[in-house]
C-alpha cells in the first residue's frame, strides 16, 4: 500500500493557511482603521484650534485685531511633542504668525476647514485653513487662519498601532493554529474510532462494521462490509470443503484399514506381514491427521465467533471420558475421575471445549503404556482447571513451550502415529476462551499433566 500524505496534516496546513490569511487581513484592516482614526482625530484638533483663533478675530475702525487664545495652541501641544505653526493673514498681508507658511492651494469657503499636507522648514506638516469674514457687511474683510503641526506624534502613534496590531495578529494566528489542530483531530476522530474498532478484532472476525459513521464515510464502510461479507462467504465455503474433504478421506481409509487387517491375518510370510503392518500404520496416521485437521479447521473458523452455551464442565469432562473409555480399555487403561460434587457452570463453545478435551485425553491414551492409569480432574481456584494426568512416556527432552506449535511432537514418540495437532487445538481453544493451556510433568511419577485453565 502506497502512502500519499496525511489527511490530518493536509487539513491542518489548510486551516493554518486560512488562519494566516485572516491574521494578515486583520492586521491590515486594524492598522488602516486605527491610523485613519488617529489622523482624523489630529485633523479635528487642528480644525478646532483654527476655529478658536478665528472666533477671536474682531474689527475696529476697519482694522482687524486678534487676541490669540492660549487654549487654541495648548490643545495642539497636548497631542504630543509636535511643533505648531500658525498664521493669520488677509489677502494683502500677514497680520500675525509665520509669514512663510504656504497659502491654501484651493479657494476657501467661509466656515469650511480645508486640510493639506506639505513640507515646511524641512518637516512634513499637516495644515488646516479656515476663512472667516471680519467686520460689518459693508466693510468686512476675509481673514485666513492657518494652523500647521508636524507629524512626529502621528508617526509615533502609527508605530504603536502597528505594534499592537502585529501582536494581536500573531496572537490570533497562534490561537487559530491551535484551533486548526483541534479541528483537524476532531474531524478525523470518527475515522480513528472506526479504525480502532476494526483493529481490535481478531484476524478472522469478519462481522460488519456498525460503528457510528459520518455521512461522507458511509460509502467506504458499506464497501468494506460488502467485501467482508464476500470474504466470510468464501471462508465458509472453505470450511465446508475442509470438513467434506476430511470426511471423504477418513471413510475410505477406514475401509482400507479394515481390509488391510483382514489381509494381514491371512499372510504367512514375515516380510509380507511386516509390509502390511507398515501399510496399516500409514493408514492410521493418515486417518488421524485427517480427523485432527478437521478439528483444527473447526477451531480456526469458530474461534472468533464463539457460541455462548451454558455448560457444566463437570458433565462435559465426564462425557468426554465416556466416549474414549472403549479406546482406553483396548490397552487396559483405567480412567479415574476426580470431579466436584456440584456442577461447574461455564459459558463458552461446547463443541470447541469438547474437541480440546478429546484431543488431550486421546493423546494421554495413545502415549500411555498398557495397564496404566489416567486421571481426569477439575480444580477450582483463581481459574477452572481441567486436568488430564497420564503415566506415559512424556515429552522427552523437548521444549514444552514449543509442543503446542503445529506439527511439533516430543522427541521420544517417533514410533507412535501422530500428527502434532492435538495440543495445538487444545491451546487455541483455551486462548479463544480467554484461558491458557499448561503442560507439566506428572508430580506423582512418570508421565505428564495437561491442564486447561479457563477464567471463572
Amino acid at each position: 500500500m502506497k502512502r500519499h500524505g496525511s489527511i490530518r496534516r493536509r487539513l491542518f496546513f489548510q486551516l493554518a493557511g486560512v488562519a494566516a490569511l485572516l491574521s494578515l487581513a486583520f492586521f491590515v484592516v486594524v492598522r488602516g482603521v486605527a491610523e485613519s482614526a488617529a489622523e482624523a482625530t489630529q485633523d479635528n484638533i487642528l480644525a478646532a484650534s483654527a476655529i478658536a483663533i478665528a472666533d477671536s478675530l474682531r474689527s475696529e475702525n476697519g482694522d482687524v485685531f486678534l487676541e490669540l487664545p492660549y487654549s487654541a495652541i495648548s490643545m495642539l501641544g497636548s497631542v504630543g511633542e509636535d511643533r505648531v505653526f500658525y498664521r493669520v493673514s488677509t489677502i494683502e498681508k500677514t497680520l500675525t504668525g509665520y509669514a512663510d507658511l504656504p497659502p491654501p492651494a484651493t479657494a476657501l469657503v467661509a466656515g469650511d476647514p480645508v486640510f493639506a499636507t506639505h513640507d515646511y522648514r524641512g518637516d512634513t506638516v499637516r495644515s488646516v485653513y479656515v476663512l472667516r469674514p471680519v467686520g460689518a457687511a459693508a466693510t468686512s474683510r476675509d481673514v485666513i487662519v492657518t494652523v500647521a503641526q508636524t507629524r512626529d506624534g502621528l508617526a509615533a502613534t502609527s508605530q504603536r498601532i502597528t505594534a499592537t496590531a502585529t501582536g494581536v495578529g500573531v496572537l490570533f494566528f497562534l490561537l487559530a493554529t491551535a484551533l486548526s489542530l483541534w479541528a483537524a483531530s476532531t474531524a478525523l476522530a470518527p475515522i480513528e474510532r472506526m479504525t480502532s474498532a476494526v483493529t481490535r478484532r481478531g484476524p478472522k472476525d469478519l462481522r460488519p462494521v456498525t460503528a457510528e459513521t459520518p455521512a461522507e464515510l458511509v460509502p467506504l464502510v458499506e464497501a468494506l462490509n460488502s467485501f467482508m461479507g464476500r470474504l466470510r462467504a468464501s471462508l465458509s465455503q472453505t470450511e465446508n470443503f475442509i470438513a467434506e474433504a476430511a470426511h471423504r478421506v477418513r471413510t475410505p481409509l477406514a475401509t482400507v484399514r479394515t481390509q488391510a487387517e483382514v489381509t494381514h491375518r491371512k499372510l504367512q510370510k514375515p516380510e509380507h506381514r511386516q509390509a502390511m503392518r507398515e501399510m496399516i500404520r500409514a493408514i492410521d496416521e493418515s486417518s488421524r491427521s485427517a480427523g485432527q485437521m478437521l478439528d483444527h479447521a473447526m477451531v480456526t473458523f469458530r474461534a472468533d465467533s464463539l457460541a455462548q452455551d451454558d455448560l457444566d464442565l463437570r458433565t462435559l469432562l465426564s462425557e468426554t471420558c465416556s466416549r474414549l473409555e472403549p479406546t482406553a480399555e483396548l490397552k487396559d487403561i483405567t480412567i479415574l475421575h476426580n470431579l466436584p460434587t456440584m456442577p461447574v457452570p461455564f459459558t463458552g463453545d461446547g463443541i470447541l471445549l469438547q474437541a480440546a478435551l478429546l484431543n488431550i485425553l486421546d493423546n494421554a491414551i495413545k502415549y500411555s503404556p498398557d495397564d496404566s492409569i489416567i486421571q481426569a480432574s477439575i480444580a477450582l481456584d483463581d481459574t477452572i482447571c481441567l486436568s488430564i494426568t497420564d503415566q506415559g512416556r512424556g515429552f522427552g527432552d523437548a521444549d514444552l513451550s514449543k509442543v503446542t506449535r503445529r506439527y511439533n511432537r516430543g522427541s521420544n514418540v517417533g514410533n507412535i502415529v501422530g500428527s502434532g495437532l492435538g495440543l495445538t487445538i487444545a491451546d487455541e481453544v483455551a486462548r479463544a476462551h480467554g484461558g491458557r493451556l499448561a503442560i507439566a510433568p506428572n508430580t506423582e511419577g512418570v508421565g505428564v499433566c495437561v491442564s486447561l485453565h479457563l477464567p471463572r
